[in-house]
C-alpha cells in the first residue's frame, strides 16, 4: 500500500558554510531515507530551509560590513549549491525569511496566544553594557546550573542536552566581549509548556520505535518537569511579534524555525498549484520523520510537538531519528577554531559518492562516530574501488570483449547461482526492512556484503579461464553476476545516486534508476550494455597529509 512520508530536515543557520557534521547529523539521513521511500512508489515530501533570523547572523553581518540579508542570502546560495553538487533531493529549499513563513508562523502565534498557551509576563534579560544590546540566549555563557558545566549557553547546556533560561547560568558572561551582563526587565511572551508535561508525556511513552537514546532523553527530561519558555527576544532582525505595542521585539527564533517545516510545506502546495495539498501531509494518513542532530532533540520531541498539541489539527512527529555527532580525526568538531572539514572544499577536490558512503557506512545512529582521511582513503579505495567498483568493471568490461556487448544468455543455474541471486532477493528484503527503519548504517554494509559474495562467486566460477573450455557456464556466470549488479544498482542508490544512475546506464535501462522500483530486475539476454568506465577512482595516500594539514585553518 502506497505510504505518505513527509521529511523534514533541520534547518542550518545561513551564518557561515556547511561542515561534516552537519551532513552526517542531519542531512544525509533524510536524503538515503527519501531516496529509498521514493523507489518504493511513495508519496514523499522533503523539505528545509535556511535559518535566517536571529542574533548570530546580526553579529556576523556587523563583522563583514554587510547586513543580516546579505549574509542570509550568501549562505543560502551556498546551501543550494552544496545540495545540488552532494545530491540532497529536497522537494523544497526555502528560507524564514519568507513573507509565506512569516504569515504561518504569527497565524501559529496568534492561535495559541487566544487559546491561552502563550502569556506576557516581564522576564529579567541578560544586557551588555559594554555591547550596548540585549543578548540573546546563543550569547550568553556560564555554567550549567543542573550538570555545573562550565560551558553552558543561555539557550542550552550541549553537555547535558537541558534547555536553560539565561537568568539561570551561574557566574554569566557575555559570549561576545566576555564581560558580566546586567539584567534589565522587559516584558515578552512565554509559551505554556507546563500544560502540556502529562499529555507529552504520555505521548512519548508510545513511541515505542524511536531510537532508543532519543525516547530514553525525552523521557528523563520530561519526568525532570517542565518550564515556561520565553519565545520572543528583544532583537529587530526576525518576525516582528504580531501584536501591538511590541515594537522593536521578535518571534524567538527557536520558535520560528520549527514553524519552517508547516510554511514549507505550504510554500511547496503553492507553488505545485494546489494551496490545500499541504494537508495531505499533516492530516490523516501520513507519517512526519524529522532528521535532526541529537543537540535538538527537546526541541522536536517536546517544544514542536508541545505547539502542535496547542495549535490543534495536524499531526505529531511519528519518528525523530536523531544522530548523534561526528568528530574530527579523533577530535570534537569546532567551527570556531576551524577544525573542521568543510563541505564546499570536499566538493572542490572530491566526487561525491565517496563521501556519502562514508559518512553512511560509519553513521553516528547510536554514538559518536570519526571522520579521518586515512580512513576515508582506506574506505574508498579498499571497499569502493577494490570491491564494488572493480566487480562492476571486470563483469562489464569481460562482457564487450567476448559478448560484443550484450548480456549472455543463461543455461540452467545450478544450486551455487540460484544460491547468489536468492542472496540478492534476501538483500533487497532485509535493506527494506532496514531503511524502513532509519538503520542506514547497517543497510549499506547488507548491500556490501551482497558485493562481497559476488566477487567469491566470480573468483569460484572464473569465467576468464572458462571461456575457452565451456563458453555456456561462463555466460551464465555471468549473467549471473549482471542480475547482482541489477539488485545493486538498486539498493546502493539512496546512498550513492550518481555512481548508481552510471552503472543504470552502463547495464542498458533508461531512465532514472529510481523509477525501476524496489525490485530486482533480471537482466533480459542479448541487451544491450554501455561500455564501462571506472565508478570510481582510486586515491592518493599522499592526500591524507595534505588534507590534515589543512584543519585549524579556515576553509572557506
Amino acid at each position: 500500500m502506497r505510504e505518505r512520508i513527509f521529511i523534514g530536515v533541520a534547518w542550518p543557520y545561513a551564518d557561515g558554510p556547511l561542515h561534516l557534521g552537519h551532513i552526517a547529523g542531519a542531512y544525509l539521513p533524510p536524503d538515503i531515507f527519501a531516496r529509498y521511500h521514493r523507489t518504493k512508489g511513495n508519496e514523499v515530501l522533503m523539505v528545509s530551509g535556511s535559518d535566517q533570523h536571529g542574533t548570530p547572523i546580526t553579529i556576523k553581518a556587523e563583522q563583514e560590513g554587510k547586513s543580516p540579508s546579505q549574509i542570509a542570502s550568501q549562505y543560502h546560495q551556498q546551501f543550494l549549491d552544496s545540495w545540488q553538487k552532494l545530491g540532497i533531493s529536497f522537494d523544497l529549499f526555502t528560507s524564514t525569511s519568507t513573507a509565506n513563513h512569516a504569515e504561518v508562523s504569527c497565524d501559529i502565534f496568534l492561535t495559541l496566544l487566544n487559546k491561552g498557551y502563550i502569556y506576557k509576563a516581564t522576564v529579567s534579560q541578560p544586557f551588555c553594557s559594554q555591547c550596548q544590546r540585549f543578548l540573546p540566549d546563543r550569547y550568553i555563557e556560564g555554567t550549567c546550573p543542573y550538570c555545573q558545566s562550565s560551558g553552558a549557553r543561555g539557550d542550552q547546556c550541549d553537555e547535558c542536552g537541558k534547555p536553560i533560561n539565561p537568568v539561570e547560568l551561574v557566574d554569566p558572561r557575555c559570549g561576545i566581549c566576555t564581560a558580566t551582563p546586567q539584567f534589565k526587565d522587559s516584558e515578552h511572551f512565554f509559551l505554556r509548556l507546563t500544560a502540556f508535561e502529562a499529555r507529552l508525556l504520555d505521548w512519548v511513552k508510545q513511541q515505542t520505535h524511536w531510537r532508543q537514546n532519543v525516547l530514553n532523553f525525552t523521557t528523563r527530561y520530561l519526568e525532570g518537569g517542565l518550564k515556561d519558555r520565553a519565545i520572543t527576544r528583544d532583537i529587530a532582525w526576525g518576525i516582528p511579534i504580531p501584536v501591538d505595542g511590541f515594537d522593536g521585539k521578535c518571534i524567538y527564533v527557536w520558535f520560528e524555525a520549527v514553524i519552517g517545516y508547516l510554511s514549507a510545506t505550504k510554500e511547496w502546495a503553492k507553488s505545485n498549484g494546489d494551496e490545500e495539498k499541504w494537508r495531505s501531509f499533516w492530516q490523516g494518513e501520513a507519517k512526519s520523520y524529522y532528521f535532526i542532530g541529537k543537540d535538538n532533540i527537546p526541541f522536536h520531541t517536546i517544544i514542536w510537538p508541545a505547539m502542535l498539541m496547542g495549535y490543534d489539527g495536524l499531526n505529531l512527529p511519528y519518528d525523530v531519528p536523531a544522530n548523534e555527532f561526528l568528530t574530527i580525526e579523533g577530535r570534537k568538531l569546532s567551527t570556531s577554531r576551524h577544525w573542521a572539514v568543510w563541505l564546499s572544499d570536499y566538493l572542490s577536490r572530491y566526487d561525491p559518492d565517496p563521501l556519502r558512503y562514508l559518512l553512511s557506512i560509519n553513521m553516528p545512529e547510536t554514538g559518536d562516530t570519526n571522520f579521518s582521511w586515512r580512513g576515508f582513503v582506506h574506505r574508498n579505495n579498499d571497499e569502493l574501488v577494490a570491491t564494488y567498483g572493480n566487480l562492476v568493471h571486470r563483469v562489464l568490461t569481460f562482457v564487450h570483449r567476448h559478448f560484443d556487448g550484450c548480456v549472455p544468455t543463461p543455461s540452467e543455474l545450478d544450486s551455487r547461482s540460484q544460491t547468489l541471486l536468492n542472496k540478492a532477493r534476501d538483500t533487497l528484503n532485509t535493506m527494506d526492512g532496514l531503511l524502513y527503519r532509519c538503520h542506514f548504517r547497517e543497510a549499506i554494509r547488507t548491500a556490501m556484503s551482497l558485493a562481497q559474495e559476488a566477487n567469491r562467486y566470480l573468483e569460484e566460477k572464473s569465467p576468464w579461464k572458462m571461456i575457452k573450455q565451456d563458453r555456456q557456464a561462463s555466460a551464465t556466470a555471468l549473467y549471473v553476476a549482471i542480475s547482482v549488479l541489477s539488485c545493486l544498482r538498486i539498493v546502493l542508490y539512496p546512498f550513492l545516486p550518481f555512481s548508481s544512475q552510471k552503472l543504470h546506464e552502463f547495464l542498458g535501462f533508461k531512465g532514472n534508476v529510481g523509477d525501476d522500483g524496489w525490485q530486482l530486475i533480471l537482466p533480459t539476454p542479448g541487451q544491450k550494455l554501455l561500455p564501462p568506465k571506472p565508478l570510481f577512482s582510486k586515491l592518493d595516500e599522499k592526500l591524507v597529509a595534505e588534507e590534515t594539514s589543512r584543519l585549524g585553518y579556515v576553509q572557506c
